[in-house]
This record gives C-alpha cells, sequence and structure tokens, in this order.
C-alpha cells in the first residue's frame, strides 16, 4: 500500500486539505475518492486519474460537472506521495502560477526533509 500526506506550508497549515475542505460536499468525495486511488494504485495509477506534468510532479485529476479539480503531488522516496497544490483548472494548461506553487512547495519539502535527522 502506497501512503499520501499533505505538503504542510507551516505548522498545522495544509493547502491541499484546506482545498479539498473548500469544496462542496460531493467535489470533496470525488477528491477523495481519486486520493484512495492513489494509495492503492500508487504509480500504477493512469488516465483519467493521474498525468504526468513535468519532472517528478503529477496532476491527480477530478471532474464534477464543469469543473475540473486538480492537485499537484510527487513521489517521495519510498512509497509517499506529497500533495502540494490543490486548484480548479480553467485552462487547457496549468497556469505557470499554479505549477510555480507546486515547484516552490516540492522544493521547500524536499529541503526540510533533508535538513532533518
Amino acid at each position: 500500500m502506497w501512503s499520501v500526506e499533505y505538503y504542510e506550508v507551516r505548522e498545522e497549515s495544509y493547502p491541499v486539505k484546506e482545498f479539498i475542505d473548500s469544496l462542496d460536499i460531493k467535489a470533496k468525495a470525488k477528491m477523495a475518492r481519486t486520493i484512495d486511488l492513489l494509495e492503492e494504485f500508487g504509480i500504477d495509477l493512469g488516465m483519467p486519474y493521474a498525468e504526468h506534468v513535468e519532472g517528478k510532479l503529477w496532476e491527480l485529476r477530478t471532474r464534477l460537472s464543469n469543473n475540473r479539480y486538480r492537485v499537484i503531488y510527487f513521489l517521495d522516496a519510498g512509497k509517499t506521495f506529497i500533495l502540494l497544490h490543490g486548484f480548479v483548472k480553467k485552462t487547457e494548461k496549468i497556469s505557470k502560477s499554479d505549477l510555480e506553487i507546486a515547484r516552490n512547495r516540492m522544493g521547500d519539502y524536499l529541503s526540510k526533509r533533508r535538513q532533518s535527522p
């Protein structure tokens, strides 16, 4: 079994968890199910639920009506996925600002992990 962790900006502040909590009940349930699939299938989870973005970054995909909910994540050492950034996708490509947020959070996470004993 794989595991999923939320990136922590600062103590007790998890942006992806806050994003999911802000969704309506149906979208929240659908996103939770998609995260469950990531935990179950790991790197074998493919389209329509997961798609490679760039480098180590992947996109977890959920759709409800006309809304496309996305979470950018990466696989840390071992079998742990780190959920970095959640957003509602409004265009065909992921916006530069959403990608930049995910890149920065991944860098911050890896930097903190290297500093931990």
